[in-house]
Parts: C-alpha cells; sequence; structure tokens
C-alpha cells in the first residue's frame, strides 16, 4: 500500500510541476508579447512624430528596414512591410482610446490580420466593441469576454454569435481553435454565467453557437466554472 501511495504522491508531484511550468510559460509568453507590441507602437509613434517634424516621406521606412537589419542581421520584424505595419498600428489607434488599450494586448499577428481586413474604424456599417479580448494558449483560441449588468437578456446571445463568428472569419489564425464566448451578467440578486461554444454537428456543415451554463468535460480544467466566476466578480460593480 505504500509503495501504490508513493507513486500516486510521485504522479502528483509531476502533474503540479507540469502545470507550474505550463503557467511560467504563459506569462512569459505574455510579458514577451506585451513588451514586442510596446516596442512596436513605440517605433510606428516615432516614425510619425518625425514624418510630421522634417516632412520626412515613404523613404524614411526603407531606409529604417535597412539600417536596422544592418544593426540586427537574423533578427526578424524589422522589414520594410513590418515597420509600415508599425506606423499604420499607431496610426490607426493612437486616437481611439478604447481600441488603443485592447489592441496592446492581443499578438502582432492578429492584430496585422484585423488591421488588413478592416480597412477602417466604420467599416462591416457600426462600431462593435467586445468588452474583453483574451488569448487561451492551452485551448488555442480566442475567448471573447461581454459584461453586462441586471438580468441576462436574450439578444445577449445574438451579439455574442455575432461577435465569435467575425473573430473566427477575420482574426482567428490558421490552426487556432473556434473562439468560445463568455457572458457575464451581475444583478444584486446573482451572477448569471454563459458560455457560447461552436457546435458543428449540424445538416450540410453549417456551424452555430451553442449557448449552455455548464461546460463539456474536456474544457472544465481550462476554463473557470459559473461558480469561480461569480466569486471573482462578488465585489466588482460592472459598468
Amino acid at each position: 500500500m505504500k509503495q501504490v501511495s508513493g507513486i500516486n504522491d510521485y504522479r502528483n508531484l509531476v502533474q503540479e510541476i507540469k502545470r507550474r511550468i505550463r503557467k511560467a510559460q504563459y506569462e512569459a509568453l505574455k510579458a514577451v508579447n506585451k513588451e514586442l507590441i510596446a516596442l512596436y507602437w513605440d517605433i510606428g509613434a516615432l516614425i510619425v512624430e518625425e514624418q510630421k517634424k522634417h516632412g520626412w516621406g515613404k523613404s524614411i521606412v526603407e531606409n529604417l528596414a535597412k539600417d536596422l537589419q544592418n544593426e540586427f542581421p537574423g533578427m526578424q520584424g524589422y522589414s520594410k512591410d513590418n515597420i509600415w505595419r508599425m506606423r499604420k498600428f499607431y496610426s490607426h489607434y493612437s486616437k481611439n482610446q478604447k481600441l488603443a488599450p485592447l489592441v496592446q494586448e492581443i499578438g502582432w499577428t492578429h492584430n496585422i490580420i484585423i488591421m488588413e481586413n478592416c480597412k477602417d474604424d466604420l467599416e462591416e456599417g457600426d462600431e462593435f466593441f467586445i468588452d474583453i479580448l483574451l488569448y487561451h494558449c492551452h485551448l488555442k483560441c480566442l475567448v471573447a469576454i461581454e459584461l453586462k449588468v441586471g438580468k441576462f437578456l436574450p439578444e445577449y446571445v445574438g451579439k455574442m454569435q455575432f461577435y465569435l463568428a467575425v473573430l473566427d472569419d477575420r482574426v482567428r489564425a490558421k490552426g487556432e481553435n473556434p473562439s468560445i464566448g463568455i457572458i457575464v451578467c451581475k444583478s444584486k440578486a446573482r451572477t448569471i454565467v454563459e458560455y457560447a461554444l461552436r457546435e458543428s454537428k449540424k445538416p450540410i456543415g453549417v456551424a452555430t453557437y451553442l449557448m449552455t451554463e455548464r461546460l463539456p468535460k474536456d474544457l472544465r480544467r481550462a476554463l473557470p466554472s459559473p461558480e469561480q466566476i461569480s466569486k471573482l466578480l462578488e465585489d466588482i460593480a460592472i459598468d
């Protein structure tokens, strides 16, 4: 019995160490991404400011690309096209106080996809903003979170399904899984949590999003439960 208990204890130790390693890797990736996006934002800002100050044209980007590639040989990210993207990144979002903080939280590849597919902030007739957009490294998918005050309303489902369809069509990168939506409705009485999950078991391959209060088994360890979300939001006021 001691031997069996010892084996189980060892397995638990291995699992815990694996979990902590993955968490550390995830936190490191987040930190690196945040620093990279901040750097690209600053480079874009410097280019815009210097062009305004000196009246420089397009040649500044080409010259910068050559000089940076000579200074940092083998380092990716400083091609002429990517430096143009940095300039566009800053120009596109610096005047938009709502979008600027959000786009700096997602990966550079996702930002490129958004910029190349949405030519201006008012494109597809209206503006739409997701409250919180995260990327889940373990599930390899985008997670859209909507925070609402009061009781759950049916129209919240349609709005979330719209967000997920746009994310999957315009933002999701090759090899990533379908996006997941979480709707959190906080009232004085209780907090209601709804998950929007991709449901592909439909005729002629039409994919829809199924709303559910409970997560499938394969997602329970990867996403917080309604009870956990409720506890986190107990003392938080949702605007």
